[in-house]
C-alpha cells in the first residue's frame, strides 16, 4: 500500500504530505484546489514524463516522495533484481524524484539512483492508475485482449506462442532473402566470385604490410647503411687507434699491475672480455650490413606488394581486418546462394514444423481465452447490475485472425444496456457515463486476479449522476477489500464509502496560494459531504451527509 506521499514545489503545492490507509481512501475538494496535483505527483513517481512548467513559481525544482509498505514485495523485488537493485527491506519501498527547471532530474529507489525507465518498470507492478480519460483504452482491441489475458492468467501460454511466432518471422525473413529473380542472384554470384577470387589472390595477412614497409625502408637506404656500418667497424677493430687495439694495449700494464695489486686482476680480466666483445661487435656489424643489398628485383616486388595492400584496402574497407572480414562474408554468402535450393528446402521444412507448433500453441491460448471470455462476460454483467444496468449484458467475443505476435485472436467487447437491445461494440457507445461504469465493472472483476497492490481512480465517476454514487461507492469498496484504493471523487455518495477521507483545500497566505491536504475526522467528513451536497451551512445538508455515512457503513457491514 501507499503509506505516504510528499510533494514540494509542484504547482500550488509548496510542501504537502498526505497519509493513506488500507482500503478505500477518498480524496475530495473543490475544483482547482489541487486534487490532480496528488495524482500528478504519484504519476511522476511511476515514471511519467516531467513537465517543468509545473514547478512552483520562484523555485528551481520540484520534489516528490512516496513510501510504500508492501505485505508481499515479491513482484517488486523481482523487478529490482533484474535491475541489480537490492530488494525491499521489510516490505519498505521508498521512491523519490526531483525535477529541475534546467531540465535535469534525479530518481531514487530505496536511496539507490535509478532512471525514469526504471521507475516505469517498478510502477507497472506497483500502481494501476486510471484517470477520467483512461476509459478510452476500452475501445482498443489490444487493450481488450490484454485485459482478457490477465483474467485468463495466460501469460505463459502467450509467451510460448510469441516465442514460436518470432522464430517464424526470422526464418521467413531468411527465406525472402533467398527467393527472388534468378538473374539477380546470378549477378550477385558473379560479383561474389570476383570478390573471393580477388581477395584470395591477394593473400593478405595481418602484420605483413608492416613487415614489407620496414624492409622497403631498409633497402631504400642500403648504401647509407653500408657506409655507416663501415665507419663503425673501423672505429671498433681497424687501425692503430681503434677500440680493440686500445683495449689490447691496456692489458700489458694491467698484467704487471695485477702482480702488485690484487684488485687489478679483475680489471685485467674485464679488459680482456671487453676486447673480445668489441671484436665480435665489429664482425657482427660488417656481417649484417654486408648482407643488405639493394636488389632492384626485390625492391620492385616490395613495391608491387604494397600496392596490392593499398588497392585491397581501398576496395574492401580501409584495413586488412576489414578485407579479411569481407572475404569471409563473401564466401559465406556465396555458399548460401550456391546451395540456395537446398537451403530453401530446409527452411520450408522448418517453417512447416514451426507453423504447426504455432497453430497448436495458438489453440491452447485460444482455449484459455474462450474460457476467460465467458467468465468475464458473466462477472461483468453481474457487476453492471449493481451499477444501475438491470437487464444489461456484456460480452467478450473472440474472432480468428491471421497469426500475430499476440496470438491468432481478436477480441471485441460488446454491451447491450437494456433488455431487447442488440449487443454493440463498446466503440459505438456514446455515453461517457456508461463507459465509466463499464470500466469500473471491469476493474472490479479483474482486481480479483490482479496482484498490483494500489489502484488509483481519478474521477472515474465523472458524468455519473448522484443516484449512481451509492453503487459506484459500493463497487469501489468491494475492490478495496483486495487492494488499497485511492479515489478522487466529486460525488458525496461515493466519498461516504471511504474508510479514510482526505480533503484538498486551497488557501492564500501572504499573497500566495497554497494547497493543503487535511485528514478528516468524523465531524470533518460530515461537513465535507455537506459541502459536496451544496449546502455546508444547511442543517438539512448536514443531516443528509450524516445519513450518507451511516448508510454506507451499514451496507459495508453487510458485505
Amino acid at each position: 500500500m501507499l503509506r505516504s506521499l510528499r510533494v514540494r514545489h509542484l504547482a500550488i503545492a509548496d510542501d504537502v504530505r498526505a497519509e493513506f490507509e488500507p482500503g478505500l481512501n477518498v480524496i475530495t475538494g473543490e475544483t482547482g484546489a489541487g486534487k490532480s496535483i496528488l495524482v500528478g505527483a504519484l504519476a511522476l513517481l511511476l515514471g511519467d514524463r516531467a513537465d517543468r512548467s509545473l514547478i512552483r513559481a520562484g523555485e528551481d525544482h520540484c520534489w516528490v516522495e512516496g513510501l510504500f509498505e508492501l505485505a508481499d514485495s515479491r513482484d517488486v523485488d523481482a523487478v529490482l533484481a533484474t535491475l541489480d537493485l537490492p530488494p525491499c527491506e521489510d516490505g519498505q519501498l521508498l521512491i523519490r524524484r526531483t525535477v529541475r527547471a534546467n531540465g535535469t532530474g534525479q530518481a531514487h529507489v530505496n536511496d539507490s539512483p535509478v532512471t525514469v525507465q526504471t521507475l516505469a518498470r517498478i510502477g507497472d507492478v506497483l500502481v494501476d492508475l486510471h484517470g477520467p480519460h483512461d476509459h478510452q483504452s476500452l475501445f482498443h482491441p489490444a487493450e481488450q485482449l490484454a485485459m482478457l489475458d490477465a483474467l485468463a492468467h495466460a501469460g505463459a501460454e502467450r509467451a510460448a506462442y510469441a516465442e514460436v511466432h518470432a522464430q517464424i518471422l526470422e526464418l521467413e525473413a531468411q527465406r525472402s532473402e533467398l527467393v527472388g529473380d534468378d538473374e539477380r542472384f546470378a549477378r550477385e554470384i558473379d560479383l561474389l566470385e570476383f570478390t573471393v577470387r580477388d581477395l584470395e589472390e591477394a593473400s593478405l595477412r595481418e602484420g605483413e604490410e608492416e613487415e614489407i614497409r620496414r624492409e622497403h625502408e631498409m633497402l631504400g637506404h642500403a648504401q647509407r647503411i653500408l657506409e655507416l656500418a663501415s665507419q663503425a667497424a673501423a672505429a671498433l677493430t681497424e687501425g692503430d687507434a681503434c677500440a680493440y687495439n686500445s683495449l689490447v694495449q691496456a692489458q700489458r700494464p694491467l698484467d704487471e699491475l695485477a702482480r702488485l695489486l690484487p684488485a687489478a686482476v679483475e680489471w685485467r680480466d674485464e679488459a680482456v672480455r671487453l676486447a673480445k666483445a668489441v671484436q665480435e661487435l665489429g664482425i657482427a656489424v660488417l656481417r649484417e650490413a654486408g648482407g643488405i643489398e639493394a636488389e632492384p628485383a626485390r625492391l620492385e616486388w616490395l613495391d608491387r606488394r604494397l600496392a596490392v595492400y593499398q588497392r585491397m584496402q581501398r576496395k574492401y574497407g580501409g584495413s586488412v581486418a576489414a578485407c579479411l572480414a569481407e572475404l569471409e562474408r563473401a564466401r559465406t554468402r556465396l555458399e548460401e546462394l550456391r546451395s540456395r535450393g537446398q537451403r530453401l528446402a530446409e527452411l520450408d521444412e522448418e517453417l512447416a514444423r514451426l507453423r504447426t507448433e504455432r497453430e497448436r500453441r495458438g489453440e491452447v491460448l485460444r482455449a484459455r481465452r474462450r474460457a476467460a471470455a465467458e467468465e468475464l462476460a458473466e462477472a461483468v454483467t453481474g457487476e453492471l447490475e449493481f451499477l444501475g444496468f438491470p437487464g444489461s449484458a456484456f460480452a467478450a467475443e473472440l474472432f480468428p485472425v491471421e497469426p500475430r505476435a499476440d496470438g491468432m485472436d481478436r477480441v471485441e467487447f460488446g454491451f447491450a444496456p437494456n433488455v431487447g437491445e442488440p449487443m454493440r461494440p463498446l466503440r459505438q457507445i456514446a455515453s461517457s457515463g456508461e463507459i465509466s461504469r463499464l470500466m469500473l465493472a471491469l476493474k472490479a472483476v479483474l482486481a480479483e486476479h490482479d496482484r498490483i497492490p494500489v489502484l488509483v481512480f481519478d474521477e472515474i465517476d465523472a458524468n455519473l449522476g448522484g443516484e449512481m454514487g451509492h453503487a459506484v461507492g459500493r463497487e469501489l469498496a468491494g475492490v478495496a477489500e483486495r487492494h488499497q484504493v485511492l479515489c478522487i471523487t466529486h460525488l458525496p455518495q461515493v466519498a461516504a464509502w471511504g474508510v479514510a477521507h482526505r480533503a484538498v483545500r486551497k488557501v492564500v497566505r501572504e499573497g500566495r496560494t497554497f494547497t493543503e491536504v487535511v485528514a478528516l475526522d468524523e465531524r470533518g467528513r460530515v461537513e465535507e459531504l455537506a459541502r459536496m451536497l451544496g449546502g455546508s451551512d444547511s442543517r438539512a445538508a448536514l443531516a443528509h451527509a450524516l445519513d450518507l455515512l451511516e448508510r454506507a457503513r451499514r451496507r459495508s457491514a453487510r458485505r
